[in-house]
């Protein structure tokens, strides 16, 4: 599965791992620079990717006008192995776009998102972005990082067969829990993120029927679900290797999710785009060499269900003191 650590205890944690040191990428990024600078000359948007999500997004909505001549068994598969990879590549590249990687303006980032949003049929992208800064700027902070699960999850989902179920509920999870942990009063910009999306659903239900947008929010739940894609709500930041908070893996499914696997290097350089991510390993591999790494999200979503020792508690938090400077550029 990749380059692994000490071993965990024989049982399943009741806690979370408590940090009193500060998270790591700050001083590592500080450490990269001053060793290689010549590292900024990555930093800056790429659009190279824009085609290709275009092309995926107009594929989901012929898709979708398909579906309605396909039997349920092909349905599935369908929304399955295409769709559920699609979709979740269109999250992925949400996430791109919140850190304003793919345009030089703000606004045509936040747009494009939701256009993203059109192809997966809900409409998330400006308030992922919302909650995903955060998790930059205060990773491992209960109440501000959105994406440490509760301690409920961690108390709940412990058993083999609860924890397969909470890999098919991680759209509910994710999605749903940052509005519980910290609520937030919509935007402006929310709001014309939903009006967009929803309207796209309404016409592509006038045109296509319900068949249709049925298939795009079925890509959807299937494809951030258990899904191979899936893996890398784990690997990135559930402790595997104690002592290590944030994993990178380093296996084909890059290709097909804008090389999100490379993930210390993402925390370490968040101005980096995807693709020039892996150039960043290249450039400073003396810092990114010694880590625990990961070849197979399957795997990764494997040992998760089998391991006894590991839960949603297989996470790192730290008191505020100990978070990141939020003065650090993270966009």
């Amino acid at each position: 599965m990749g380059k692994g650590g000490k071993s965990q205890q024989a049982e399943g944690r009741h806690d979370f791992y408590r940090s009193t040191t500060d998270e790591p990428h700050v001083s590592r990024r500080k450490a990269i620079l001053k060793a290689h600078p010549e590292i900024e000359t990555l930093f800056g948007p790429d659009s190279r990717p824009v085609p290709i999500v275009i092309a995926m997004v107009l594929s989901q909505w012929i898709l979708a006008y398909f579906s309605k001549y396909m039997s349920l068994p092909v349905f599935l598969l369908v929304a399955y192995v295409y769709g559920g990879t699609v979709s979740h590549s269109l999250s992925l590249m949400t996430h791109e776009l919140s850190h304003n990687l793919i345009f030089k303006k703000k606004s045509a980032n936040e747009y494009f998102a939701m256009f993203c949003n059109c192809g997966m049929g809900i409409p998330a992208a400006i308030t992922f972005k919302r909650y995903h800064m955060e998790h930059h700027q205060f990773q491992g902070i209960e109440g501000k990082d959105a994406d440490i699960p509760t301690a409920w999850e961690g108390s709940f989902f412990r058993s083999k067969l609860f924890k397969l179920i909470y890999l098919f509920c991680m759209p509910l999870a994710y999605g749903g829990r940052p509005g519980i942990v910290q609520p937030k009063t919509l935007s402006n910009l929310e709001l014309i993120n939903y009006a967009i999306v929803l309207t796209s659903d309404f016409i592509l239900y006038q045109f296509v029927g319900a068949s249709g947008l049925i298939y795009i929010i079925t890509s959807l739940v299937l494809g951030h679900g258990c899904h191979p894609l899936s893996g890398h709500f784990i690997s990135e930041h559930y402790v595997y290797t104690e002592g290590q908070e944030t994993y990178s893996y380093y296996g084909p499914l890059n290709k097909l999710t804008w090389n999100v696997g490379y993930h210390n290097e993402h925390h370490d350089f968040p101005r980096v785009p995807g693709w020039r991510l892996p150039e960043v390993r290249k450039m400073a591999p003396e810092f990114y060499n010694n880590l625990a790494t990961y070849d197979s999200w399957v795997g990764v979503l494997y040992k998760f269900v089998m391991d006894d020792t590991i839960s949603p508690f297989n996470r790192t938090i730290r008191a505020q003191k100990y978070s990141a400077n939020i003065n650090e550029k993270t966009e």
